[in-house]
């Protein structure tokens, strides 16, 4: 029999990559439409993808515990496996390697609101899986750390540096995070009432970011602030500047994902090569396969 998955969010970074992956796997896909009920939508379905987020990064405090009721009450009257992708606002301002059992103290709203969450799922009796990652990185751009931060200048030979540029960071390459949820999901039934599983995906600074990002396009890359000055003068009237200057933490603390859990549950995973994930934001005017081509082709001619 066909398992079913439904995915909330279809149009953003998460949605999108479950929504082919789980579709060229073979599974019937059901993309679910904002704003309708949750629970009809997830009558028959094994597996629900919850990539909702609050519109624009705002009103945490009262949207992700209203997602959160729907899905646990979707899951509980279809009976479906609920994954959703983890973050780690949930440790706050501590460094290290974080896993599954390190303790949960967050230090800003948004780490809170995202420890209560995962509470009420665990408290639910509903199948949920957390798959927990770092920053996303889609080949797609769609809002990613890339787009939105990190090569927002690269175009200008600029890379953007939100915190210490040498703080080691986690990552996750979202298509790397869509193959890890559906061979979860298909072992759903190996797995514990709440899993929370540890995605490792990959670790780099900034500048290891610049010195691979040269080394591919010949170009000399340079580092740059983030102006969160400017995120400190807006924020009393732009509440998404409010939201980032709260995070802005994380982005000088050094840290990365275990991935001790992950291997045992998924021995097989091959993760994307990590050079490939660093240069995935990269714009198509300096795509390196292009540079490479192009200084062939000068070469050839002299």
């Amino acid at each position: 029999m066909q398992n079913t998955v439904l995915i909330l969010g279809a149009s953003g970074k998460i949605g999108s990559h479950a929504a082919e992956t789980f579709w060229n796997a073979g599974w019937t896909v059901r993309r679910y439409k904002r704003g309708t009920d949750i629970t009809e939508a997830a009558a028959g379905a094994d597996v629900i993808i919850n990539g909702l987020n609050p519109p624009s990064y705002r009103n945490w405090a009262k949207t992700i515990p209203a997602i959160t009721a729907q899905v646990i009450a979707a899951a509980r009257s279809s009976g479906a496996t609920v994954i959703i992708p983890g973050n780690i606002y949930n440790f706050g301002n501590q460094p290290g390697t974080f896993d599954e059992n390190t303790a949960q103290t967050p230090c800003a709203k948004k780490g809170q609101i995202r420890v209560d969450m995962e509470q009420a799922y665990r408290d639910a009796g509903v199948q949920t899986i957390i798959l927990r990652a770092g920053n996303f990185i889609d080949p797609n751009g769609n809002g990613d750390f890339m787009s939105m931060l990190a090569m927002r200048e690269i175009s200008k030979g600029k890379l953007t540096a939100a915190g210490d540029p040498d703080a080691m960071q986690a990552y996750a390459y979202v298509p790397d995070w869509a193959r890890a949820a559906l061979a979860l999901a298909e072992k759903r039934d190996t797995l514990g009432q709440f899993e929370d599983v540890p995605f490792p995906g990959h670790s780099f600074t900034t500048h290891q970011l610049r010195d691979t990002v040269a080394a591919a396009t010949g170009r000399t890359i340079k580092v740059s602030p983030f102006p969160w000055w400017l995120m400190t003068v807006l924020a009393p009237f732009w509440e998404l500047a409010r939201e980032m200057r709260e995070m802005r933490y994380l982005y000088s603390t050094p840290h990365r994902i275990s991935g001790t859990k992950f291997n045992r549950l998924l021995p097989d995973f091959q993760a994307t090569n990590l050079d490939d994930v660093m240069l995935s934001g990269l714009p198509a005017d300096i795509d390196p396969d292009k540079v490479m081509r192009a200084r062939s082709q000068a070469i050839a001619a002299e």
